[in-house]
């Protein structure tokens, strides 16, 4: 039986988000009693640690806990009560310091399997400009853009010469950021900088892309290694509360978004989104799982638009239902990426540290 360590929740705009998720792998994997020990740890928006009886929200009854690293425990009791030594991490974690290399920078620090992508495929991508490029270094076609920062002075005229070259609608975003925090809608020039500022309290830099109007949101998710890469059916969310898909209709609007998988698109278009999809993740250096993003126009043009390392694993997330349209078990799938991460362990074990 394995010891499987369920980190979430974490320091970031995500916070929430992430405790969803986690409910749901820790209730999947809890089935396979003759398989996994689960032990779900909650971590604050402050950093702190805490061993919970049920994967959720804070409680009173939660017991600190630290990371360790010893060769007998990796995760111990701060009263000094209680240690484990986990066979594998599951770290379901979003945005900033979640999902963004930082945390597996850490668990690779504490000599622990993991899973999901690594250190640099983590870090590659959470930003959105240098996913971008390597997007479009694998054949993948993206929208252009400008990123400007937040302790550098930016020309505000060239800036908006540039989008009215590009023509309106324009998206402002954070670079480094997930579920549609900080996003939005330019479609006046007069609306540019004060998004730009809105923008830039979430993050040190912005991204200011070319808009597709009235854009169709298409998604296929990812598990695998080098070795072997499965993509999964082609999803659309189309927004039902606004202009585009936001925070407020993704997790708050009730009815906010309708989930359609598989998308309504042509065979031939879903074929290459999966494989442009496929192609994106292993030019990341992808391992474990990711959802891919693409925004189409009318016509049908499609444009790479992010790549998320760590996606939303509820039930009623993207990832689980769209590899439940192609009729694969998301319990399996769990089961799988926790091989993947013990596999790649094993391989980085092997390597030699001796010159």
């Amino acid at each position: 039986m394995l010891n499987v360590v369920v980190l979430y929740g974490g320091k970031s705009t995500e916070h929430e988000v992430s405790v969803h998720s986690a409910q749901t792998v820790c209730q999947i994997l809890a089935r396979q009693k003759d398989k996994y020990q689960i032990y779900p740890i909650f971590i604050t928006k402050e950093g702190h640690w805490f061993l919970q009886q049920h994967c959720g929200f804070q409680t009173p009854q939660d017991k600190a806990v630290i990371p360790l690293l010893q060769a007998d425990a990796n995760v111990a009791a701060r009263d000094g009560s209680w240690k484990i030594k986990a066979d594998v991490v599951f770290p379901v974690l979003h945005g900033t310091n979640c999902e963004d290399g930082t945390m597996q920078g850490f668990l690779e620090t504490l000599n622990v399997p993991y899973v999901g992508c690594g250190v640099l495929a983590s870090a590659m991508g959470m930003d959105k400009e240098i996913s971008k490029i390597m997007a479009a270094r694998a054949g993948a076609p993206v929208l252009p853009y400008r990123v400007v920062s937040k302790f550098k002075e930016y020309n505000k005229t060239e800036l908006e010469e540039w989008v009215v070259q590009a023509g309106l609608p324009v998206f402002v975003k954070p670079v480094r950021l997930g579920s549609s925090v900080g996003v939005r809608k330019v479609k006046k020039l007069s609306q540019l900088h004060e998004a730009v500022a809105f923008a830039l309290q979430f993050d040190t830099d912005v991204m200011v892309e070319k808009g597709v109007d009235h854009a169709r949101e298409i998604f296929c998710a990812i598990y695998g290694d080098e070795d072997n890469v499965k993509s999964s059916a082609c999803g659309e969310l189309r927004s039902l509360a606004g202009e585009f898909f936001d925070y407020e209709a993704k997790y708050i609007t009730v009815g906010g978004c309708e989930t359609k998988v598989p998308a309504d698109i042509a065979e031939k278009t879903a074929r290459k989104l999966r494989q442009d999809s496929e192609n994106i993740f292993r030019a990341l250096r992808g391992s474990g799982l990711a959802r891919v993003d693409f925004l189409m126009d009318q016509e049908g043009n499609y444009y790479f638009s992010e790549i998320n390392t760590l996606p939303g694993m509820s039930q009623t997330s993207l990832f689980p239902q769209l590899f439940e349209a192609c009729g694969e078990d998301y319990s399996l799938i769990l089961q799988r990426l926790i091989e993947l991460a013990r596999k790649r362990y094993r391989q980085k074990e092997s390597l030699s540290l001796s010159r």
